[in-house]
């Protein structure tokens, strides 16, 4: 009986473990088909209250305990926690500041008032405090495009809600049922993004070039999302020609990241030719220009290889887009927003960018044994050649042109870059004006547009740069981090035109990270001779400064710089490369 006993047992022992494996939850189970998120969260204190709507201490009340450091999990003391109290009349609010602009969302922990009932509240994120403050309107263009910043949400009693998905720095929480008290033990922001290290660095003698160096990394950091979006709270997309200026920015800081390749392989997966990426012709070209610079600096051969059916195909088409020796491209003719209504500049721009393209391509095609078609692009960039557009006044197509070798860059720099120093800059197109403007040697006069441009945006109370910004708006306007007061612009709300007008402005986008690139390409020196980085030249300009040094990370380890100006205004480097990357000077 005893043994039969044990047998039995034995049997359901096993009977259990069997039914148990065939309940495990999916995630367990190999074929159920997840993906893992490449991105990190972390929970950020407010560091300060902006603003409450109760100056009496009656209707939001110790409001102080929700800067202290929290846990994110609710419990019965019932101590250390900020009221807010509504009646028919008062709905009480508050706004933090997390003290940098960040992209994901919410945490509310509630204690116990003796109402168990869910409470309504209202929460508004904003970049700036205007934008956090306001209404869903046309009067300001505060939205909820591409990601929900204004919204309505239940929050539990003796609980936690996490909510939220949107690029802000200010958060506004409003009761808005009436006779509610809503016990609130915790506020934090959900901040997500890729835990990378920083390997690429700037430090100089000039603390705001370093501010901007280290702003302009931050900025794209945050865009390295699952995707590399243009902006974290508009437009969230992947825009190839915004994704320019940000690979430069990657490769200068983080080195090689999957980010990229997973955004360029989406933008031609989704682009069969002969459409044009984003609708847009320059972004298909600038998906070749990417390309070639990423193939410089990472020396992936595998990768080019898989864009090579397309890229050959591409180059046809555009190819084909030629007439009498001049681009003759359709689809949305577009270089930036500011330029956007000068159809001339627009024309010399794309010109100029069709014979950077082609030749570049001519150089991938080599590297890929397509000597046919390097040939074809080669042969057709010389025939462009022997047309030049006028600039008609835009700095934008005197940038490009110069980059393209169809002007002097003396010339374009003297009679259209220089004109009024950073006037008519933009954010996106800035950096090649820098570019351009480096290949004139004006090295002084950029770091100079780089401080007062760029630095403008930091006076402002930036913690990310925006997708276009005017020095004229900033003459009578408070910062984004304060209450606008009487007789100030808002520079958020105020200003803007396109797409981003007023609170829809996108104050961070990837595309005006120019100047991190910029500063290690041209005030360390850095330029990539040998795909991969086997080879390197390093020649310092210092403009102005006494000293930099920094780091440049390459597939085969970093690199470490250090220039000084001596007093005879000779430069005196240290360079400490890793094996396998040759340095000329």
């Amino acid at each position: 009986m005893k043994k039969n006993f044990t047998i039995l047992c034995c049997l359901f022992g096993m009977l259990s473990q069997y039914v148990y494996s065939q309940q495990l939850p999916p995630i367990f189970d190999k074929s159920f088909e997840s993906q893992k998120d490449s991105r990190v969260r972390q929970y950020l204190t407010p560091r300060r209250i902006v603003w409450t709507s109760d100056k009496t201490s009656t209707s939001v009340v110790d409001a102080q305990n929700l800067l202290k450091k929290g846990t994110g999990q609710a419990d019965l003391v019932h101590k250390n926690f900020c009221k807010l109290i509504s009646n028919e009349q008062e709905k009480p609010g508050i706004l933090f500041d997390f003290g940098k602009e960040i992209q994901g969302g919410i945490q509310l922990v509630t204690d116990q008032p003796s109402n168990q009932k869910p409470i309504h509240v209202r929460i508004r994120f904003g970049e700036s405090v205007s934008e956090a403050m306001s209404d869903i309107d046309t009067i300001q263009g505060a939205t909820n495009d591409h990601a929900m910043r204004d919204f309505v949400v239940e929050v539990p009693w003796l609980g936690v809600m996490q909510v939220g998905n949107s690029g802000f720095r200010f958060a506004r929480i409003d009761l808005i049922d009436p006779n509610r008290e809503l016990q609130l033990k915790e506020v934090r922001a959900i901040f997500e993004y890729r835990d990378i290290p920083y390997l690429g660095s700037f430090k100089s003698n000039d603390e705001r070039l370093n501010q901007i160096w280290n702003t302009g990394a931050y900025t794209v950091h945050l865009n390295m999302q699952e995707y590399l979006w243009d902006g974290i709270k508009r437009d969230r997309l992947v825009w190839v020609g915004d994704m320019h200026p940000e690979v430069m920015t990657i490769n200068t800081v983080f080195g090689k990241n999957e980010v990229v390749a997973k955004s360029l392989d989406q933008a031609r997966d989704i682009t069969p030719l002969p459409g044009w990426m984003n609708g847009i012709s320059a972004y298909s070209m600038w998906w070749v220009l990417i390309h070639r610079d990423l193939y410089r600096n990472q020396g992936d051969l595998e990768y080019l290889r898989k864009q090579q059916k397309y890229l050959v195909a591409l180059l046809d088409l555009l190819i084909a887009k030629t007439k009498d020796n001049k681009e003759n491209l359709d689809g949305t003719r577009f270089l930036d927003w500011p330029s956007s209504e000068n159809p001339k500049g627009i024309h010399a721009g794309l010109h100029a960018m069709m014979v950077m393209t082609l030749e570049a391509g001519a150089e991938l095609c080599t590297i890929l044994d397509e000597p046919a078609q390097a040939t074809k692009c080669k042969a057709t960039a010389t025939q462009l050649k022997l047309y030049v557009p006028e600039v008609n006044g835009s700095k934008q197509a005197a940038a490009l042109l110069a980059l393209a070798g169809l002007i002097p860059a003396e010339q374009a720099n003297t009679e259209v870059l220089a004109k009024g120093d950073c006037e008519n800059f933009s954010t996106f197109y800035g950096y090649y004006m820098l570019q351009a403007k480096a290949k004139a040697k004006d090295y002084t006069g950029a770091l100079n547009c780089i401080r007062n441009y760029w630095g403008g945006m930091l006076d402002m109370g930036a913690t990310t740069f925006w997708e276009d910004f005017d020095l004229a708006w900033t003459k009578n306007a408070a910062p984004i981090d304060e209450l606008v007061p009487d007789g100030k612009d808002d520079i958020h709300g105020d200003f803007g035109a396109y797409c981003y007008k007023n609170l829809r402005h996108s104050l961070c986008h990837g595309w005006a990270s120019g100047p991190t690139s910029w500063l290690t390409e041209h005030v360390l020196g850095v330029s990539v001779l040998e795909p991969g980085c086997k080879t390197i030249r390093i020649q310092p300009n210092l403009g102005d400064l006494t000293w930099a040094e920094g780091t440049y990370p390459t597939p085969l380890g970093i690199v470490k710089i250090r220039h000084e100006k001596q007093a005879d205004g000779s430069v005196k480097s240290t360079i400490d490369a890793p094996k396998g990357v040759k340095v000329l000077r």
